[in-house]
């Protein structure tokens, strides 16, 4: 609040009581007005809100029997916005902006010969705070963390699952206001701005929260037995929330306005979900594609053939292989992988095992046995010796 504003505004006037009001009058006023036009009360409603923030402004002058005195001596000083020079002495009329925030030094013998102002004067008269601020200001809710554990088809597929959550919001018993009667007081510390400045010179300055207010720019004058004054209170809370498809193992979703509940008509924090995934038995994950080992038969490595392949949450596919196909190699289904954030999916990389057989038939031996007579004169080992001989 500047000075002009402290001197022309009638705050008798807006707490509906005559100037010579005892304080338990101003307190009754203040307490009815606060509660017909509290934001909890009106939600949605600016007027409202703009109204109480005016009632409480009133409240933290009219209320404290020193601003009191101050104001009204103020009041009796400047008129409705002019100098009284005294019985019989007229109006000078000088503009109060000129008195309060004119240059130094301007208009020698005129109104602004009171060299820096009469903002100088009484500087530490009014000096309670500057600009727009000063009115109790919207609170952002705090933002909140959790957990949620999905199965591994969950997180490829996308999931919407029952969070539990427990954050600070606005206390039931008192509607939020800290105060047993719901009537909170503008902190005078920092005239309901929730911040005071510290270390600044000139132009700039640095801001930190209000310790008196906790940075709500209201005290209680009677605490509520809950909050103990705060205005906020533990809170819990089931909230059904969409996982998307294609999450990580310990990837960190943000959900915008999911967190805990503002203040004063301010904004929701957000929610951050950590996200665990469980392994599955069959497949594996490497970016957007998904990965599993098919074991095959050594006829089908070496003479080639057509295997089925199991797909995540889908028929299966069947893959074609090529003679001579080597342990380990890769193969690629195409979009049979995880969901990708334009909605595509990623690919199934196939990875060939050759199964040995621990148990052989007769007649499977004696099949073996007569291939292996009739490779015997290859050595795949060959190249490798030869390698080692020449390194």
């Amino acid at each position: 609040m500047n000075t002009k504003d402290f001197v022309e505004k009638d705050y008798y006037k807006v707490l509906g009581v005559p100037k010579d009001a005892t304080e338990a009058e101003i307190k009754k006023a203040y307490r009815k007005l606060a509660r017909e036009n509290h934001p909890d009360a009106n939600k949605g409603d600016a007027k409202a809100e703009e109204r109480f923030k005016e009632i409480s402004e009133a409240n933290d002058i009219l209320g404290d029997p020193k601003r009191r005195k101050e104001y009204d001596d103020a009041r009796a000083l400047f008129g409705n916005g002019g100098f009284r020079a005294g019985p019989g002495g007229g109006n000078f009329n000088f503009d109060l902006g000129d008195l309060f925030g004119g240059p130094q030094g301007a208009g020698q013998g005129g109104a602004g010969g009171f060299g820096g102002g009469l903002g100088d004067v009484f500087g530490g008269l009014f000096n309670r705070g500057a600009g727009p601020g000063t009115r109790t200001q919207p609170r952002r809710g705090q933002d909140i963390e959790s957990e949620v554990t999905l199965s591994f088809t969950e997180a490829v597929d996308g999931a919407t699952v029952p969070l539990r959550m427990s954050s600070q919001a606005p206390c039931k018993t008192c509607s939020g206001t800290g105060d047993k009667n719901g009537t909170p007081r503008v902190c005078p510390t920092c005239v309901g701005t929730g911040q005071v400045s510290r270390g600044g010179s000139g132009s700039f300055s640095l801001t930190d929260p209000c310790v008196d207010c906790k940075g709500r720019g209201l005290i209680a004058q009677d605490p509520c037995e809950v909050c103990k004054g705060s205005g906020r209170a533990r809170s819990s809370r089931t909230m059904q929330v969409r996982i998307p498809a294609g999450v990580f193992d310990g990837q960190r979703i943000r959900l915008r306005g999911k967190g805990a509940p503002g203040e004063r008509g301010g904004p929701a924090g957000d929610l951050y979900v950590v996200v665990h995934v469980d392994a599955h038995p069959v497949f594996g994950r490497k970016g957007d594609n998904l990965t599993v080992t098919v074991p095959v038969t050594y006829v089908e490595a070496a003479l080639g053939g057509e295997v089925k392949v199991p797909t995540l949450g889908g028929p299966p596919v069947t893959l074609k292989l090529p003679a001579g196909t080597p342990n380990g190699r890769t193969m690629r289904a195409r979009g049979k992988g995880a969901v990708r954030k334009d909605g595509s999916r990623g690919d199934l990389l196939v990875t060939v095992e050759v199964a040995v057989p621990t148990e052989l038939s007769d007649k499977a031996k004696e099949a073996l046995q007569a291939y292996r007579d009739a490779t015997a004169d290859e050595d795949p080992r060959a190249e490798l010796f030869q390698a080692a001989k020449g390194a």
